[in-house]
C-alpha cells in the first residue's frame, strides 16, 4: 500500500519551496509518494521532476492553492 509524506510550503520564497521538495524526494522511500501543498503552481519543478525519473499530478483548490502529488516512475 502507498503511503503519502506532506509536505507544506506554503507562504515560503523562491527558492526555499524547491529546496525543500527536493530535499525531501531525496528521502522518499520507494512507494512512497509526496503531496506538496504550494502556494503558486511550481512550472519549474515539473521539469526537474521529468529529468530525475518522477511521475506528478497538479491539483489546483478552490482556494487557490496548489496540490501536487509527486511518485517515482516505476
Amino acid at each position: 500500500m502507498d503511503e503519502e509524506i506532506s509536505l507544506d510550503v506554503c507562504g515560503l520564497q523562491p527558492p526555499e519551496p524547491m529546496e525543500r521538495v527536493l530535499e525531501a524526494l531525496s528521502q522518499l522511500p520507494q512507494g512512497q509518494r509526496l503531496r506538496m501543498l504550494i502556494d503558486r503552481e511550481p512550472r519549474p519543478l515539473y521539469r526537474i521532476l521529468d529529468n530525475n525519473g518522477y511521475r506528478y499530478s497538479t491539483h489546483e483548490r478552490p482556494d487557490y492553492l496548489y496540490e501536487i502529488l509527486i511518485w517515482q516512475k516505476t
